[in-house]
């Protein structure tokens, strides 16, 4: 058993480090594709292998994050799960949910990429934490820290979108 938790957390490991990688290469193609204010085909097919890499990233921590919380929630019930763990659930949620409803076109460009982006870097962030014996934070701790990376990096996309508006209407003129 031991064996295969550990290769289940070498899974997550790598499907954490692929989703961000992607995730990094998916938005700043996101940026170069809208740089000029149309996404044409040659960049709208890169974008999309991009993106069957993140979704391979989604399923694969899916799986594994779903594994390992199954074996912690069998030692220690739900009242004994860590606020690691919580947060890994809720991130993971946010992940999922938000690419469900940017799919589903109905969450803005304002907010969606940069959600993904943010709750990417908070499940690559927490694995660092982990690996370095960081992770004694409290659910709150958590939640506070995580909602400020996250408008944090709504503030970011944003105003890399407003310089890139603001090229391309004066090279209009």
């Amino acid at each position: 058993m031991t064996m295969f938790l550990t290769l289940v957390a070498i899974v997550q490991s790598l499907s954490i480090s692929l989703g961000v990688g992607s995730s990094t290469l998916a938005i700043i193609n996101f940026f170069a594709a809208i740089a000029d204010g149309t996404i044409d085909e040659t960049e709208r097919r890169m974008m999309g292998i991009v993106y069957v890499v993140l979704r391979v990233a989604m399923g694969l921590i899916l799986i594994s994050t779903l594994l390992l919380v199954a074996v912690d929630y069998s030692n220690v019930g739900l009242a004994g799960l860590s606020a690691f763990t919580y947060g890994q659930l809720l991130a993971l949620f946010v992940l999922y949910l938000n690419a469900m409803l940017m799919t589903a076109r109905l969450m803005p460009s304002t907010y969606g990429p940069a959600i993904q982006a943010g709750s990417w870097y908070t499940l690559g962030g927490l694995l660092a934490i982990q690996l370095q014996g960081g992770d004694t934070f409290t659910f709150m701790q958590f939640l506070l820290g995580y909602c400020a990376w996250i408008i944090l990096a709504i503030g970011i996309v944003n105003g890399v979108m407003a310089i890139q508006k603001a090229n391309r209407t004066s090279k209009a003129e």
